[in-house]
């Protein structure tokens, strides 16, 4: 029996889980923008009271690796990071886009999406990448990946051979921007979450699929860049 604690802080939605044998026990969740030092060490501390768990019952960590926001991926891996140093517990790290199509495919066996032809559909997963960019990847509904992890530009042309064939249900943040250029594809309510790494996890850290504490870094996909600021300086 495994207790994982599960980390998701690469957009707005800051999530922390407590998973055991890869089934969520308990969730906290925040949408109130990008603050996440301020939460994630909270939500912890929470959990793990609520739940009766102590830290040195965790079996491992597990942490939304990117792509995402730069700012909230730092802050989620490098907690995560201290924690499995301090308490000397494997690190586990899931792709952001994995774990988000696995929230739409439990949401499917909940009942909660109503996507007809289902069995057949394509999931493509988005995470917001700033202007008409996003950050994506096509699955299947069992979640076998179909495509490498992109950084597309959206526009009428984006996966026209997919939805000319297929049912493609678009999802996450980045899905917004899609509506208008892709009026063919299915769009549905899936959010990031935390509860999207618990099978993840549970699968990697059987399989010893963990990482070196001391080196790994997030998946940006793209090189962070700082904008000069417009305002004068006195």
């Amino acid at each position: 029996m495994s207790l994982i604690l599960c980390i998701e802080t690469g957009t707005d939605i800051c999530s922390v889980g407590i998973a055991r044998d890869g089934e969520l026990v308990s969730l906290r969740e925040s949408a109130e923008g990008r603050d996440h030092a301020k939460h994630v060490g909270v939500f912890v501390d929470e959990l793990l009271r609520e739940t009766g768990v102590s830290p040195d019952e965790l079996d491992a960590v597990a942490v939304g690796m990117g792509p995402g926001s730069y700012t909230g991926l730092r802050i989620g891996v490098s907690f995560a990071k201290g924690l499995c140093y301090g308490l000397q517990i494997p690190l586990v790290a899931i792709g952001s886009l994995d774990a988000l199509a696995e929230v739409a495919i439990e949401d499917n066996e909940a009942g909660i999406l109503d996507v007809e032809a289902w069995d057949d559909a394509v999931l493509c997963p988005m995470v917001d990448a700033r202007r008409m960019e996003v950050y994506t990847r096509l699955y299947t509904v069992a979640g076998e990946p179909l495509s490498d992890v992109n950084a597309e530009v959206v526009d009428e042309t984006t996966f026209a051979d997919v939805r000319r064939d297929k049912q493609l249900v678009i999802f996450g943040n980045g899905a917004a921007k899609c509506c208008e250029a892709m009026p063919d594809a299915t769009f549905v309510e899936v959010a990031p979450s935390a509860r999207g790494l618990a099978r993840l996890a549970e699968r990697r850290l059987q399989a010893g699929l963990t990482e070196d504490i001391a080196y790994f870094e997030p998946f940006y996909l793209k090189d962070f860049v700082v904008i000069p600021s417009k305002k004068k300086l006195l």
